[in-house]
């Protein structure tokens, strides 16, 4: 009954995560980047992968120099690759460790355009493409099919410099983001 309850019970951890997400959003970016460096050191590197990879991938949009934007995405891949589909279900059940390569991929792909750097950027853009089929079919999949779409014009368009506005995620086409939707986590 007890191990029940506690399988039952929600992660401390992505709840603390999810409420600095929430303050991001609420537009206090420097506070939230702040929480989550606290909640960083006390996961630790070797910390549940899970944890790592949702705080890594929720921190890179908080930081202005898109190579630190890139190396917490790249923590957050790293930690992607050592989640197990058991961890991901323990958290919701219908989660796949497999679905968040198309948003991770994605998200560095619009970091090396950003740095200028073409090729990695179409490899990455290669890879979110190739593992978009293992999202579900809703509003969340339609918006990272979307940003990839509008990445890969970019990179094939005039903008393939990877010169774009501002040190935020790369406007697109229309003024939306060319980085993948964010899911709460």
């Amino acid at each position: 009954m007890a191990e029940q309850q506690e399988q039952a019970a929600p992660d401390a951890m992505m709840t603390r995560i999810g409420q600095v997400v929430m303050l991001h959003h609420g537009g206090d970016r420097e506070e939230a980047r702040g929480r989550f460096l606290d909640l960083w050191a006390e996961i630790g590197e070797d910390g549940d992968p899970l944890h790592r990879c949702t705080l890594a991938h929720y921190m890179a949009d908080t930081q202005d120099d898109p190579s630190d934007e890139l190396a917490w995405d790249l923590r957050a891949l790293s930690a992607a690759e050592e989640l197990s589909d058991g961890r991901v279900v323990e958290h919701h059940q219908s989660l796949a460790a497999r679905a968040f390569y198309p948003s991770l991929h994605l998200n560095l792909a619009a970091d090396y355009v950003k740095l200028g750097r073409s090729e990695a950027a179409r490899s990455h853009l290669r890879r979110a493409r190739g593992a978009v089929g293992a999202l579900r079919d809703d509003s969340y999949a339609d918006g990272v099919r979307g940003a990839i779409g509008r990445l890969e014009l970019r990179l094939d368009g005039a903008g393939a410099t990877g010169e774009g506005p501002g040190p935020d995620r790369l406007g697109g086409p229309g003024g939306e983001t060319l980085g993948p939707p964010r899911q709460r986590p």
